[in-house]
């Protein structure tokens, strides 16, 4: 038997395990997913060492060219230093490298954020007004209430009433109700963009063991 054929008949093996959840959770089921689980974790450990451990650590620390061990010294005693968070005696010992972990993480989450998502998402509204045409004016104000308005939802500054309730102003509750239904919107076009990517792999899953029935079968 040829090794594409083998190929498609574990995959169809697989399918029909993942698909057997419709009728509730059951041991086929978690075989296929702890299947997923190791080969993703396997996969995982190999691409980290090949790609960062072997490269980045074991071959500058087997090398006696002092410029390419120097660099990899405190990267490893930061390594290191974080074993330390197993026992509470000398977790301290870990601090400064899990401080080190948390404000880079911080500090390239928010450049990400900043510089891949709010300046386009500003520069793509404002480039909607110049040299504008009827369709790029209704277009650019769309995207600028739908983003003032998505904003305003929040906000939850507010103030006391006389009856001591906390309300906030109406026209900022009206505006956080119009960015409510923005935010609706989007998330319910981001789901069917989900659901339509899960049907399609369904489909073409389902397709997939149909045209393997039938070739096995014809031959």
């Amino acid at each position: 038997m040829p090794i594409e054929a083998i190929s498609a008949l574990i995959g169809l093996f697989l399918t029909l395990l993942i698909f057997s959840y419709l009728i509730g959770d059951n041991p086929l089921f978690r075989i296929a997913l702890y299947l997923f689980i190791g080969v993703a974790s396997g996969y995982a450990v190999v691409v980290v060492w090949q790609s960062v451990l072997m490269p980045r650590l074991f071959l500058p620390l087997l090398s006696a060219d002092p410029n390419q061990l120097l660099p990899v010294v405190i990267p490893l005693g930061l390594s290191l230093s974080l074993l330390a968070k197993l026992s509470p005696r000398i977790s301290w010992l870990g601090s400064f490298a899990m401080a080190m972990l948390v404000g880079v993480g911080a500090a390239t989450a928010l450049s990400g954020a900043v510089i891949g998502t709010l300046l386009p998402q500003s520069r793509a509204a404002m480039d909607a007004f110049f040299l504008p045409t009827i369709g790029r004016l209704i277009q650019g104000a769309f995207m600028l209430v739908g983003t003032a308005l998505t904003l305003a939802y929040f906000q939850f500054s507010a103030t006391r009433a006389a009856d001591g309730s906390v309300r906030r102003n109406v026209i900022l509750e009206w505006a956080a109700w119009g960015g409510r239904l923005f935010i609706a919107i989007t998330m319910g076009v981001l789901f069917a963009g989900v659901y339509t990517a899960a049907l399609t792999a369904m489909i073409e899953r389902l397709s997939s063991m149909i045209n393997f029935v039938k070739s096995f079968f014809g031959s």
